[in-house]
């Protein structure tokens, strides 16, 4: 079974659109999947799939009241998809205790299936963080704009950290070393994991040459959503490099998606984009990941090369070229065909401007507190 993690590190950027529609993609493709809302205490996957709100999910069952962990395994309407929904409802349920989180993931393991897809919460928290390590290669979702790109090297610069600290036993030497990091923030703020290591090294040899094993064995993958223009593909390319410099690991760019006003018409409709529009841009592009995904099946334990990491990214820079003109010409025949008005047209412009000025704003916000970090520390 090959596990899927789908991560983000920060909110509204589309994991949940990406996790349910992927796994129907994958469930098309003849593969048994089982999608997980592990998204613990603001489950609401369901909603995208078009699933009734659930009765019992993973919250009835870590609180004894489901039985049996097959009763919260749901059957669904699309082609070999079982789907576990997480059941929000239950107070307390996204700060589950390390007892219940392995429980969880012993009864997730045990299932029948060729792909397991967890929908994580946003964030990195301890849980969302040992959710994601299952797998080498899990997902992080992200957008183009400055915080959204922000979050999700801050995610995989948690990620390594909880791979470093599962490497070195409490007690262990290595691990006091990490602890003392932690302790002093301003130290973890500015961490450099090939310094990080080196010091490691002298500290706890043996230790240190499982924790380089385990990094090498982590090939995170990235998706980025929300594109409105060809160049915001070119903005993976400071996560990676940044995921190279300061966290000694390299990153495969999966694929992208631009943003689609039909995705909030499925939304309300409670039916996912890839049965609500298969031809559309946005649904085509989502079955491009599967492919991808099913294609690397017989690959899953080799390591690409440098050559083909740097490939993955050359290839959706010519993706999101490829689909923005894709996107155009839908519009259009749209235009043409007299569905959408010019009317509309000039609305959804105007719609996305306000948006793209809001975004300006926030980066602007975000410059002057950059700004303003970097002159006290000088000052300091």
């Amino acid at each position: 079974m090959r596990i899927v993690p789908i991560a983000s590190g920060k909110g509204g950027v589309g994991k949940s659109l990406v996790a349910a529609n992927l796994s129907i993609a994958l469930g098309q493709a003849g593969r048994r999947v089982v999608l997980a809302d592990l998204d613990l205490g603001a489950s609401n996957l369901h909603l995208i799939l078009g699933v009734p709100a659930p009765k019992a999910g993973i919250g009835t069952f870590l609180s004894g009241s489901a039985g049996k962990f097959e009763n919260v395994v749901l059957d669904t309407d699309y082609e070999n998809l079982r789907f576990v929904p997480g059941d929000a409802e239950i107070p307390g349920l996204a700060n589950i205790k390390a007892a219940q989180k392995n429980q969880l993931v012993k009864r997730l393991l045990s299932l029948d299936a060729d792909y397991l897809v967890l929908d994580l919460g946003a964030g990195t928290s301890s849980n969302i963080l040992d959710f994601f390590l299952l797998s080498s290669q899990g997902l992080v979702v992200t957008a183009p704009t400055l915080t959204a790109t922000l979050n999700a090297y801050l995610f995989l610069k948690n990620a390594v950290f909880r791979l470093l600290y599962g490497a070195f036993p409490q007690r262990s030497k290595g691990y006091e070393y990490l602890e003392s990091l932690r302790k002093d923030g301003s130290s973890l703020q500015k961490a450099y994991i090939p310094a990080i290591l080196e010091e490691a090294r002298k500290v706890d040899p043996e230790r240190w040459a499982v924790a380089v094993e385990r990094m090498s064995r982590f090939r995170p993958r990235l998706v980025m959503n929300m594109l409105e223009d060809p160049k915001d593909a070119e903005k993976a390319l400071k996560i990676r490099r940044s995921c190279k410099e300061y966290l000694n690991i390299d990153i495969e760019h999966l694929g992208v998606l631009y943003r689609d006003e039909l995705q909030d018409i499925a939304l309300g409709s409670r039916c996912p984009i890839i049965r609500y529009k298969p031809q559309s841009v946005l649904s085509q592009a989502i079955y491009r990941l599967a492919d991808k995904l099913v294609s690397f099946e017989s690959e899953l334990d080799a390591p690409l090369s440098i050559a083909e990491l740097e490939g993955s990214f050359q290839t959706a820079e010519l993706e999101a070229e490829s689909d923005f003109g894709a996107k155009m010409a839908y519009v259009e025949e749209l235009l043409s065909s007299g569905a959408l008005t010019t009317g509309d047209l000039v609305e959804t412009v105007r719609s996305q401007q306000f948006e793209i000025d809001k975004l300006r704003r926030e980066n602007q916000f975000l410059k002057y507190k950059l700004a303003r970090a970097i002159g006290q520390g000088f000052s300091a």
